[in-house]
């Protein structure tokens, strides 16, 4: 079995840390979700491009990236280990048989991809403490189970109590033109563990960044958005140092 997280580029302290929670689709042999195989391909399965910007993320401006390896359908690495969605027995309306297991099998899976991911990103960020954290996610342009509800936002900023690099981006962003979504599609009030466990309960500053996934689908789309997030992010991190020496 291969660690549940994968590091790209070299972490460094006061400099740029890409997460990405959902940046894959992949699920261990030994796990049988009992679905059809083509829905891991599907938003359901994990954020579609994410991986693929933070990779041209790193290569492009040499911050470094933090990311999950399996689906999370196995494991949703988004959340609280006592929610019941971390595990989640359906996603959209499709059910996930394979997710109906016991208590011991619950733990157990737990502690394998769960427990293991957010113990070595707070290692991560203990021995290399970034200026900022960049959390990219990717959304649907409408939900299976809300066929109806068009998402039109590009990109959203998501955060909880920690709004100032928030505020930056959606500047930042809306400055190139840009449909954004402030809380939106959904809220980081609700959505916000994994920033919430490692960020904003260590002061560290972040901007957690949702990208509209047919945007993203293809290289074009995923080097652009790269571009955009690099140049977002290094104008975030300087404003924010040039505040606390000033």
């Amino acid at each position: 079995m291969s660690e549940p997280w994968t590091i790209l580029g070299s972490p460094t302290t006061d400099g740029i840390l890409v997460i990405c929670d959902h940046a894959s689709n992949i699920v261990p042999d030994d796990i049988d979700l009992g679905i059809d195989a083509r829905l891991l391909e599907k938003h359901i399965a994990y954020d579609i491009g994410v991986a693929e910007v933070a990779t041209y993320l790193v290569d492009l401006s040499g911050f470094a990236a933090f990311l999950a390896s399996y689906s999370r359908l196995v494991v949703d690495l988004n959340r609280y280990p006592d929610d019941e969605s971390a595990i989640p027995v359906s996603s959209d309306g499709v059910p996930i048989p394979g997710n109906l297991i016991d208590a011991a099998a619950r733990q157990d899976r737990l502690d394998r991809y769960f427990h293991s991911y957010h113990a070595q990103l707070e290692d991560l960020l203990h021995r290399h403490r970034p200026a900022l954290i960049l959390s990219v996610h990717s959304f649907t342009p409408r939900l299976e189970s809300e066929p109806h509800g068009h998402r039109p936002w590009e990109v959203g900023i998501l955060y909880n109590d920690y709004d100032v690099a928030a505020n930056l981006a959606i500047e930042r962003l809306e400055g190139e033109g840009l449909v954004v979504g402030d809380q939106l599609p959904y809220s980081g009030k609700q959505l916000n563990a994994t920033m919430n466990r490692h960020a904003e309960a260590n002061d560290i500053p972040y901007v957690g960044v949702e990208i509209r996934q047919d945007l993203i689908e293809f290289a074009s789309g995923q080097e652009r958005f790269a571009a955009i997030l690099a140049e977002m992010a290094q104008y975030i991190a300087e404003k924010l140092a040039s505040e606390v020496t000033s």
